[in-house]
């Protein structure tokens, strides 16, 4: 078996939820759905339940992904994005980002050099970790609403968007803190952004990887690691 079988393989499987994720979403988040769309419009869609439940069972990057970029440099606006994105909620404490990201104190001090962030900025700027979690979960439910414009009556639907605001707030409260290590967060945004070259350019992957300005040979091998599939 060549090396790097096993991780390959590994990254392709799906990660199982957290025990708490899965048991707050079953047992907080559908119900709390359930009876906004009941008082609202007097029945429930369960594929609107399942769409946005589907979507806070994935891991939450909410970090600006720049498409239409070749892949290293997006890689690398990634990065910056995110790192700054986790200081300013940790108040900029590199310890405590370290244990989280599962890097060493020395990693995250090179990267903050490397990637040119200014830290002293992002800490007069924190972010506190439950405002960031509603503002994850009203986009989701923002967006999953979206597809059901031409299907609800616009009185209906405008109810349903008055009440994002509260729901996502109420749903956030249920929800455990997001926790990505700095590894799952890459292989997160490599899979997100190449999904998305590959949809754009028809799955071809050779048209893709002039797009993304890498070799075919290394976007097929991302593609089989990552476990991407049209």
């Amino acid at each position: 078996m060549k090396a790097g079988t096993k991780e390959e393989a590994a990254a392709g499987e799906k990660r199982p939820l957290p025990p708490d994720l899965e048991q707050a979403i079953k047992e907080k988040v559908s119900p709390l759905l359930e009876e906004t769309m009941e008082k609202h419009w007097g029945l429930t869609i369960p594929k609107l339940e399942s769409d946005i439940t589907d979507q806070l069972k994935k891991p939450q990057l909410n970090v600006y992904l720049p498409l239409n970029l070749p892949f290293e440099k997006a890689k690398k606006t990634f990065k910056a994005e995110f790192i700054k994105r986790e200081l300013r909620l940790h108040r900029g404490n590199v310890s405590q980002l370290a244990k989280l990201l599962e890097l060493d104190r020395r990693s995250i001090h090179r990267a903050i050099k490397d990637l040119d962030i200014d830290v002293e900025e992002v800490r007069r700027r924190p972010e506190s970790k439950e405002e960031y979690q509603k503002t994850v979960v009203d986009q989701l439910i923002r967006s999953a609403l979206e597809q059901y414009k031409e299907l609800i009556q616009p009185q209906k639907m405008e109810k349903l968007y008055q009440e994002v605001d509260s729901l996502s707030r109420n749903i956030a409260r249920f929800l455990p803190p997001p926790e990505l290590s700095w590894k799952q967060a890459e292989q997160e945004f490599e899979k997100q952004f190449l999904t998305q070259a590959l949809e754009e350019n028809g799955w071809k992957i050779a048209v893709a990887a002039v797009k993304l300005k890498i070799r075919p040979e290394t976007l097929h091998r991302k593609v089989k690691r990552l476990g991407i599939r049209k």
